[in-house]
C-alpha cells in the first residue's frame, strides 16, 4: 500500500502541484526514523562527552562506558528476541531469558554504580541516568525501525 501526503505548493497563477511522498505499508515514516537516530546519537554523545569531561579515575570511566555498551547490546538483543517470539520465529527460552537478565543487570549496574559514586554530584548522576535511559530506548526504536523497513521492502 502506498501512503501519500499531499503538500500544496503555491506557484502564483500556475496550477497547484503536489509533492507526493511514498512509503511501503508497515514502514516507519522518515520523520520517525530520523527522530530515533537523533535520540540515539544525542543520548550516546551526551553520555560519552560527560564521561570524557568527568573528573573520575580512568577505571571508573571504563566501568560506565562498559555499562553503556552492555546496556545497548542487551536492549537491542531483548527487542529482537521479543519481536521474534511475537512473529513466531523460533527463539530458545535460554536466549530469551538471558536477554532479559542482561538488560536487568545493565540497568542495575548503572543504578548501583551511580548510587555508590561518591565523587559525582547529584545532578551529574541524573545526567548519566537520563542519557543512559535515552540511549537504551533509542537503540530499541532504531533496531525496530530497521527491522520494519527491511520487512516492508521484502514484501515487494
Amino acid at each position: 500500500m502506498s501512503l501519500e501526503n499531499d503538500f500544496p505548493l503555491d506557484h502564483g497563477n500556475k496550477k497547484e502541484s503536489k509533492l507526493k511522498i511514498e512509503r511501503k505499508e508497515g514502514e516507519p515514516t522518515p520523520a520517525f526514523k530520523g527522530a530515533t537516530w537523533a535520540a540515539l546519537l544525542v543520548g550516546i554523545s551526551a553520555y560519552l562527552i560527560g564521561l570524557f569531561n568527568a573528573s573520575m579515575q580512568l577505571n571508573e570511566k571504563g566501568y560506565y562506558f562498559a555499562v553503556l555498551i552492555f546496556g545497548l547490546y542487551s536492549a537491542v538483543s531483548l527487542q529482537k528476541a521479543v519481536r521474534d517470539k511475537d512473529e513466531e520465529i523460533p527463539v530458545t527460552s535460554i536466549y530469551y531469558g538471558i536477554s532479559w537478565f542482561a538488560l536487568i543487570v545493565s540497568i542495575a549496574l548503572m543504578a548501583i554504580g551511580l548510587y555508590n559514586a561518591g565523587s559525582i554530584i547529584l545532578s551529574e548522576k541524573g545526567f548519566y541516568g537520563m542519557s543512559f535511559v535515552l540511549s537504551l530506548f533509542a537503540a530499541i526504536t532504531v533496531q525496530k525501525n530497521i527491522r520494519d523497513t527491511q520487512r516492508a521492502r521484502e514484501r515487494d
